[in-house]
């Protein structure tokens, strides 16, 4: 509830980029607290543009609404709510947030969603073989995988086949079966550089060995195909477990082929589904599965899933080292729009492997604005000075301790030896004695990013003049909510007394509607209408029952000549009944669908106010509301508020 309410909130305080003004400029005085021009009209700006309802607010109007929201917020404030740990360890969570999407290069991310999109597009048909690295392995294990990796591709290149050796050499267990074919995929389901790999090479091309994470790939390029979008199936499954023998596997196939008849003979999916399909987690749904596109089922389901055309017809029976299936088309959707796509595409960004290559950029831009300078010769200090035996001896400490120069600067800082040797020393890689001149760059490289874009996070509000916005709103905005809970929101659920109180002070707001005691006596035969009027309207005087009118107007063989029905009725709830004009006494026919209806209106019962037991929500947000106009009055006469009125014609 309290996101949900923060973001309503949020809805209504702007995001609009503009310049620091030279000059700040106070319009607004609460108490104390003094809101600058710039603040305020960004605010407007926004609310005039997005105002949730579509309707106009003059600049007095939505300045009023915001003197009323700055003095719960400065109200908060004079009470110390925004020193709580519980207060500053969510704003810190939003601002952590909020800052990735300005520590990255923006330009970088619009680039790799669009190639994401792109290869959306297009779906492309892999066979790989995997050379596995275990995770932090040493060089010696780099190499020696990439030289095994180098070895299998020449194998290929002299003519032996990918799949045979595939299947004796690939760390990829699925390989003995499959022979290293991973089917079809797009965009988001390998890893970056492998996806890179299938894409950047043509189709027959067998790749010299790609680096990821679990190690050294070789890739062959089978196909490339135009993406053929996403499709919902629903299957009925006839599992054949692995190593099943040759009367399990005939059985599944005799029993498959049978339901497959029952539907041609009309029986219901969903029905079948339910009753024989193995998939227990689909079946209770009628054997429903989710979307799927290229790459999320086996390859002979996919293939036959997509080669249905037409929603609700079904496939014949097709095999897969699961069992035996009967699939039917639900439903098929082609690719969406690129801006239809683009905000889910670029949050999968900032989630993948991608998003390095948008911080390196960002790094490197740092650098460029800070003028980022390295003093290369003491960096060379670490080569002279750290061997493998320094390491190795356990001494690496004691002669970091020698390097205390500047090392490197940028903007007004600078990092001596010292800083980098913590870090090294803190490092969970650290150096490798063998591998010093690549493991002492790589530590570099992680120190000045880090440093940077540190340094870079300390100054958003200074840099952005949006993020400072955005954040002022999160401040704002989670106080606002805890002064509004203790003051209002809780206290009126709470207060029963006080609730109680307002109600009867109030209770004549809460009135029920109008309301007719009356008698609809309908007859099917009309050429007894006189006898019945005569009848109705003696019936008091002669104490005549329903069972007096039953005897008269209900004899065999005709049972249901007349219908006798007594109510109270509101306005709108019986159409008879609404066909008159409600007076007490009041006699009336009215016809319908061939019968005629006499209604009597016996009195009309006047509106009264409801139980506070029936409508406690509805008295509750109206007390609430009571409560928070009170409050408003007590704040304003507490926080004294003033206006330079001759700022407001600034804002547009």
């Amino acid at each position: 509830m309290k996101k949900t309410l923060l973001c309503l909130y949020l809805i209504l305080i702007p995001v609009l980029l503009f310049s620091q003004p030279e000059e700040e400029k106070v319009l607004l005085t609460i108490g104390s607290h003094k809101v600058n021009l710039s603040e305020f009209e960004w605010i407007h700006q926004k609310n005039n543009t997005q105002n949730i309802n579509n309707q106009s607010t003059t600049t007095e109007e939505y300045l009023d609404l915001y003197i009323n929201f700055k003095l719960k917020v400065v109200e908060a404030e004079s009470l110390g709510m925004d020193t709580l740990g519980t207060f500053k360890k969510e704003l810190a969570g939003y601002r952590e947030q909020l800052a990735k999407a300005y520590l990255t290069d923006i330009a970088t991310i619009e680039i790799l969603t669009q190639e994401a999109y792109n290869r959306l597009e297009t779906e492309v048909n892999i066979s790989h073989i995997l050379v596995k690295l275990k995770n932090n392995p040493t060089p010696e294990d780099t190499l020696s995988a990439y030289e095994k990796a180098i070895s299998i591709r020449t194998r290929i290149q002299l003519g032996e086949s990918f799949e045979s050796i595939a299947r004796g050499t690939s760390d990829d267990p699925t390989a003995k079966t499959n022979g290293g074919n991973l089917g079809y995929f797009n965009a988001f389901q390998m890893v970056y550089p492998f996806e890179n790999a299938a894409y950047k090479n043509d189709t027959g091309i067998v790749t010299m060995p790609v680096r990821t994470k679990y190690g050294y790939h070789i890739l062959r390029i089978n196909d490339k195909r135009e993406a053929q979008g996403k499709v919902k199936v629903a299957h009925i499954m006839v599992a054949v477990p692995r190593g099943s023998d040759k009367k399990v596997i005939d059985s599944a196939k005799v029993k498959i082929f049978r339901i497959y008849k029952l539907l041609n003979n009309g029986e219901s999916f969903t029905e079948l589904a339910k009753k024989y399909s193995d998939d227990r987690g689909s079946a209770r749904d009628g054997g429903e599965l989710p979307w799927f596109g290229a790459g999320r089922m086996v390859p002979e389901f996919e293939k036959a899933a997509f080669s249905i055309n037409e929603n609700g017809d079904i496939c014949e029976p097709v095999q897969t080292n699961f069992g035996w299936h009967i699939i039917k088309r639900i439903d098929k959707q082609d690719l969406e729009s690129y801006n239809e796509l683009k905000n889910q595409l670029k949050e999968k960004v900032y989630k993948s492997g991608r998003a390095i290559i948008a911080r390196e950029a960002f790094v490197n831009k740092l650098k460029n604005e800070y003028n980022f300078y390295i003093d290369s010769a003491k960096l060379s200090d670490y080569y002279s000075l750290i061997t493998p035996e320094v390491i190795n001896s356990g001494r690496l400490q004691e002669k970091l301790s020698e390097l205390s120069s500047i090392l490197f600067s940028f903007a007004d800082n600078k990092y001596n030896q010292s800083d980098f040797n913590r870090y090294i020393l803190n490092s969970k890689s650290g150096i490798d004695p063998d591998f010093i001149e690549i493991s002492v760059p790589g530590l570099f490289s992680e120190y000045i990013s880090q440093e940077l874009i540190k340094h870079e996070k300390q100054r958003l509000e200074i840099n952005y003049p949006e993020f400072r916005y955005l954040m002022q709103e999160y401040h704002d905005g989670i106080l606002l909510f805890e002064i509004m809970d203790k003051k209002v929101w809780t206290k009126a659920i709470e207060d029963t007394t006080g609730l109680k109180i307002f109600y009867e002070t109030q209770k004549n707001k809460y009135l029920t509607t109008e309301q007719a005691d009356a008698t609809i006596y309908t007859l099917r035969d009309n050429s007894m209408l006189k006898k019945l009027n005569r009848m109705v309207r003696t019936r008091k005087q002669k104490k005549y029952t329903d069972k007096d009118f039953n005897v008269k107007f209900n004899h065999f063989p005709d049972t249901n000549n007349l219908t006798i029905t007594h109510g109270i009725y509101k306005p709108e709830e019986n159409y008879i009944i609404d066909q008159v004009k409600w007076n007490t006494g009041k006699r009336e026919y009215v016809g319908s669908n061939g019968k005629t209806h006499l209604i009597v209106i016996h009195k009309i019962i006047t509106p009264e106010p409801k139980p506070l037991i029936e409508i406690r929500g509805l008295v509750t947000a109206d007390y609430q509301d009571f409560l928070e106009k009170k409050w408003l009055e007590d704040l304003k006469s507490k926080y004294p508020v003033s206006v330079n009125k001759k700022l407001l014609f600034l804002i547009d």
